[in-house]
Parts: structure tokens; C-alpha cells; sequence
């Protein structure tokens, strides 16, 4: 398992100094528009590393990711577009990264997707995620700092563990910088997905994905349809409030809160939190681990 390091956190007195992250989706209404601008205006206080934007394999949904995108970067905002290969061609791939490089974005996110509900057609011209990270390569360099996603406790469409690995793998030998995983609440599964991935020779550094609990309906949903485990005493504890939706987040706090303290003491490279366009929870949690350290 990975080591622990006594002296890999944040001394005494510094405060927080963790690399942190937040992602977001493209808002689809013009109040959404509004309310995330306020949104990363309050996260950006905490001075996060940079901000990511998801992309979906719907155009218009690409389109709200471009706006987004080129709405932060005017406004001074560290921020990494997703890119996935769902749905794209090589030529809209040239095009996007073409944009993004005119606009002075110097990372990206680079994933395989899914396939929306109902979608017809191919998948495009790229199959796999480490396709789209070679071409990006291929076309712009070390222009981007290219980014791609692990799972500790494995892609639901995995054949199996030892196979999800090796696709991890091959992403970070097409040229990948570093890795997000998806969201967990098993420390162990990330110690063992980062000790197994260093045992095949990747060096690159695998930030912690962090899912604020809010909503146990909302959780539930999405960890179903990700493959993300919500722990048998977690999940029952959740239940047990019902619609106590204090008590929820309360006890939410308090499991995340651990989680992350977890992850610092063995000196995780960053914590990307997916907010789900709030801000509340992640800054909440950002408080008590920046109060804990100091």
C-alpha cells in the first residue's frame, strides 16, 4: 500500500497548501449561466489550482462547454477543457484544439466518454481514450499539459481489473501528464490503484477525485450508473436520515472530511472536487481540512 510520509502534509501553522481543483459542467439555462459565474467567483477564492469544464457527446452540450471555457479564460481563471472522444472526429478534434491553443488554454482533459442514452451511430473516430491523447500529441506537442482519468475501484465497462489498469496505462504511455481518478469513498482502493500503477512504470502524478456529499438520492444515481461504491456503512447511515437533508450533509462532511485527511497524510498530489456547480459543500470541507492543518 502506499507508503505513508509523516512529513508529506502541510506543517503546522501553513495552513492548507494541497493543489485543488474543481470541476464543472456547462450550464444549459441562462440562470445557470448566472448562478455559476457566482459560483467561481466564491471557489475562486480559495485559489484553486485551475477549474474544469465536462463535455458531453451532445452538440449543444459542446457548444455551452466552449462558452464556458472561453468566459473563464477572459476572466483570468486557470481553466481545463474536457475533451471526449464520444462523437468526435479527428477533424473537430484539430479544430477544438486549434481554438483552445488561440485562446492560450495550456491544458486540456482527455476522456473516452460515454455513449448518451438513445444515441445513434458510430462512436467516432476515436475508440479509446489514449487515441485522443496520441492525436492531441501528435498535433500540438507539449503545447497542453494533458490530463486523463483513472478509477480506483475500476470502469464499470471493464473486462476486469488487471485489463482497466492496463488501459490506464496506456493512456499515460500516449503521452498523458497526470491522472483524475473518478470519486471514491474506499481509501484503500486508491492506494492499491496507485501502488499497482507504479509497479508498471507510471510515474505521473494521480489526483484524488472528491464527491461532496449532499443529496443521498443524487449520490446513489450517480454512483450506480459509475461504478463508484458508496460503502455498505455509508450508504445505510445515509439512508437512515431520510429526508434530513442537515443531517445528510452534516454526516457527509464528516465522512469526506476523513476521507481527504486520509489522502493528505500519505501526500496526494491534489484534490479535485466535482461540486456539481456549487459551491457550499466543496467550501465547507475546504475550510475544515485548511482549519485542521493549520
Amino acid at each position: 500500500m502506499v507508503a505513508v510520509d509523516a512529513d508529506s502534509g502541510p506543517a503546522k501553522g501553513q495552513g492548507l497548501t494541497v493543489n485543488a481543483s474543481f470541476e464543472f459542467f456547462p450550464p444549459r439555462t441562462p440562470e445557470g449561466v448566472v448562478k455559476l459565474r457566482a459560483v467561481r467567483r466564491e471557489l475562486a477564492t480559495l485559489k484553486p489550482e485551475y477549474f474544469s469544464v465536462t463535455f458531453g457527446a451532445g452538440g449543444s452540450t459542446r457548444e455551452g462547454t466552449w462558452n464556458t471555457v472561453v468566459e473563464m479564460q477572459d476572466e483570468g481563471l486557470p481553466v481545463v477543457p474536457h475533451i471526449s472522444c464520444i462523437g468526435t472526429t479527428r477533424e473537430s478534434v484539430r479544430t477544438l484544439l486549434a481554438g483552445y491553443r488561440e485562446r492560450g488554454v495550456r491544458r486540456i482533459l482527455a476522456l473516452r466518454g460515454d455513449m448518451p442514452s438513445g444515441a445513434a451511430g458510430g462512436a467516432g473516430d476515436f475508440r479509446y481514450a489514449n487515441e485522443l491523447v496520441e492525436f492531441a500529441r501528435a498535433e500540438t506537442g507539449d503545447w497542453f499539459h494533458i490530463t486523463v482519468a483513472a478509477y480506483p475501484e475500476y470502469h464499470p465497462q471493464s473486462h476486469s481489473p488487471a485489463a482497466d489498469l492496463q488501459s490506464f496505462i496506456r493512456k499515460v504511455n500516449a503521452g498523458a501528464d497526470s491522472a483524475i481518478t473518478q470519486y471514491f469513498y474506499n481509501f484503500d482502493a486508491y492506494a492499491r490503484f496507485v501502488d499497482e500503477a507504479s509497479a508498471l512504470g507510471c510515474n505521473v502524478p494521480i489526483v484524488a477525485g472528491v464527491m461532496p456529499i449532499v443529496s443521498y438520492t443524487q449520490l446513489a444515481r450517480f454512483s450506480d450508473s459509475c461504478g463508484a461504491e458508496i460503502p455498505r456503512w455509508i450508504r445505510r447511515r445515509l439512508e437512515s436520515f431520510g429526508d434530513d437533508r442537515e443531517s445528510i450533509r452534516a454526516f457527509g462532511l464528516d465522512v469526506v472530511t476523513n476521507l481527504c485527511e486520509q489522502l493528505l497524510a500519505v501526500g496526494v498530489p491534489g484534490l479535485h472536487f466535482y461540486t456539481l456547480n456549487q459551491a457550499e459543500a466543496s467550501v465547507e470541507l475546504w475550510k475544515r481540512l485548511d482549519s485542521q492543518a493549520s
